[in-house]
């Protein structure tokens, strides 16, 4: 196993807690219709039902990251370094899982690879073909889909990416185990995720004490990006895991406007204000600690992110 640290992260590390990123129940309650509710998932032909005991996390999450596409160029960069990381080339067979806007699928098209994106937000997705056609892709495949249950034969793929995505899915062994389902034999697999001491998986951390324990619990994203963690979940399934480190740079005019440009883009954020509405001394509160958090990594008009990228061959 290798592993190379690059770019500079501002602000003090603390232990990872692990806490988890809850969702808000909202208007769903406890009755016998209401826990029917709770295991519908929906899809673009409507309706259907599930045993999957995260149907209704999962719907929230369809219908809280619809609002993304905002500030999704500020993860065009990293994009870059990921496809370059995990070495994609010409003709190979790619997924994109938890596409989004498709700003991985359309540069490792850009790099020649034959590419398929997958992402859980129709909304998203229609962002996503707008992006390839300005980028004059148009030969991408787009599925709206989940991670957790991929539409996709046993070893499809020759590479499968995925950036700052596939940390939400609420099981880490369901969706480890279908991702590498879908990659050959000899593939490669290489995502980037938020780390737990760093800017963003600090931010997961601070939402989670502001938000009610969800029930079932989602695993939290922020282990996605603890390399101990990570080697613990791929397992012998994978040979030559390799690590390296990038920064990825938001602009923003402060920690306030980045504050409110992620609680209008981002779902974990919208979710938190939502279900704060009705406390609005709370929501000051959470305010001020996430503008204080900010602080310790915003310089030069730019908040500083760390992430940690990953990859690995298939055994």
């Amino acid at each position: 196993m290798g592993f190379r640290a690059a770019g500079n992260e501002r602000g003090h590390k603390e232990a990872c807690r692990r806490p988890t990123l809850g969702i808000p129940s909202g208007s769903i309650g406890t009755s016998a219709e209401d826990k029917v509710i709770r295991h519908r998932v929906f899809s673009a032909a409507g309706e259907t039902m599930t045993s999957d005991p995260f149907a209704e996390f999962k719907a929230r999450q369809r219908d809280g990251w619809k609002f993304f596409a905002p500030i999704a160029m500020t993860t065009t960069a990293p994009a870059a370094q990921l496809v370059r990381f995990a070495g994609v080339r010409p003709g190979q067979r790619t997924l994109d899982a938890g596409c989004g806007t498709g700003v991985v699928a359309i540069t490792a098209r850009r790099s020649g690879a034959v590419v398929t994106g997958l992402d859980l937000t129709p909304e998203l997705l229609a962002v996503a073909k707008e992006n390839a056609a300005t980028a004059e892709v148009d030969d991408i495949v787009w599925k709206e889909g989940d991670i957790e249950n991929l539409p996709f034969r046993d070893g499809e793929f020759d590479v499968v990416l995925s950036q700052f995505a596939h940390i939400f899915a609420p099981r880490p062994e369901v969706a480890t185990k279908e991702l590498l389902r879908v990659l050959k034999p000899g593939g490669r697999i290489a995502f980037s995720t938020w780390p737990p001491e760093l800017f963003i998986g600090r931010m997961f951390q601070l939402v989670a004490r502001y938000l009610p324990p969800p029930d079932p619990e989602p695993a939290p994203p922020g282990q996605w990006g603890d390399a101990g963690v990570v080697l613990e979940r791929l397992g012998g399934a994978v040979r030559d895991v390799t690590f390296d480190r990038g920064t990825m740079l938001s602009p923003a005019l402060s920690p306030q406007h980045h504050r409110r440009m992620l609680e209008d883009t981002a779902g974990p954020m919208i979710r938190l204000v939502q279900s704060l509405k009705g406390d609005p001394a709370r929501l000051a509160q959470f305010r001020r600690e996430y503008e204080a958090l900010t602080s310790e990594y915003f310089d030069g008009n730019t908040v500083h992110q760390g992430f940690l990228m990953t990859r690995a061959t298939k055994a």
